[in-house]
């Protein structure tokens, strides 16, 4: 089974490096063991910095251009230009552990009807309390996540860390736009749980730079979330129609 790493860039010159040598190092040794098939597709994301040239000095990694800035555009883009049964959405600027990627593929081993599996974030470059706030989150994010499951209305992605089958991405056809930051990660495990199973489990957590959670306040930040959690869910459209760009 070979898997795709689409990860969408827009100016991560100073943090792309980390991840896609995290990214190139769990192939290895993932590979050494099961013989994982596998490629790296950064999406360049419009920017204006020097994303492409980093991306393109990590040997193995396919660089492709999206100039539509965007983050559900980037990885659309990133989706067509791959080839993998699993399309695996890494952000650039989160870092997979040791034994992520086997993870991921004991979980599709083990369930032919699962169609998407994500975990959570812990994150990097903040104070250790900020991390209990975020785990505490997490556990009642994953309340309601058992509850949209019960009702059948939806399940729950994180952003940034999901992996996705492309027999279910292509049911799905291309993204609403109408989701271009907050709530796209909803939006999508709302549509995938029509098509097969869609996994939100503790076992496959990633690392992710703390710098909004810096900028705009963790009680901030999970509020918006929260409301856009449900709004995707309920009424199919983000809560927040426009977001800050940190990178800028």
């Amino acid at each position: 089974m070979k898997i795709s790493f689409v990860v969408p860039a827009y100016n991560e010159e100073a943090l792309l490096t980390r991840s896609l040598t995290a990214i190139r190092d769990e192939i290895l040794r993932t590979g050494q063991v099961l013989g994982t098939d596998a490629e790296i597709i950064v999406v360049n994301n419009a920017s204006t910095d020097r994303t492409r040239e980093v991306a393109e000095a990590i040997d193995g990694v396919k660089v492709v251009d999206e100039p539509r800035k965007g983050l559900v555009q980037a990885r659309w883009c990133g989706f067509e230009a791959s080839s993998g049964d699993l399309i695996a959405n890494i952000d650039a600027d989160t870092v997979i552990p040791t034994g992520w990627l086997t993870e991921v593929l004991r979980q599709f081993s083990r369930n032919q009807k699962l169609v998407a599996i994500s975990g959570p974030y812990k994150y990097y470059g903040v104070p250790r309390k900020v991390n209990m706030v975020v785990a505490a989150y997490y556990r009642l994010a994953y309340a309601a996540y058992l509850v949209n499951r019960l009702l059948n209305v939806g399940s729950m992605l994180q952003g940034g860390n999901f992996i996705v089958k492309r027999e279910a991405m292509l049911k799905l056809g291309s993204p609403s736009l109408r989701f271009s930051f907050y709530g796209e990660d909803t939006d999508m495990a709302r549509r995938l749980s029509k098509v097969g199973g869609v996994k939100f489990t503790f076992k496959l957590p990633a690392l992710s730079s703390g710098r909004r959670l810096v900028g705009e306040g963790v009680f901030t930040i999970g509020l918006r979330y929260s409301m856009n959690f449900f709004w995707a869910t309920f009424r199919k459209k983000p809560f927040t129609e426009a977001w800050q760009d940190i990178r800028e």
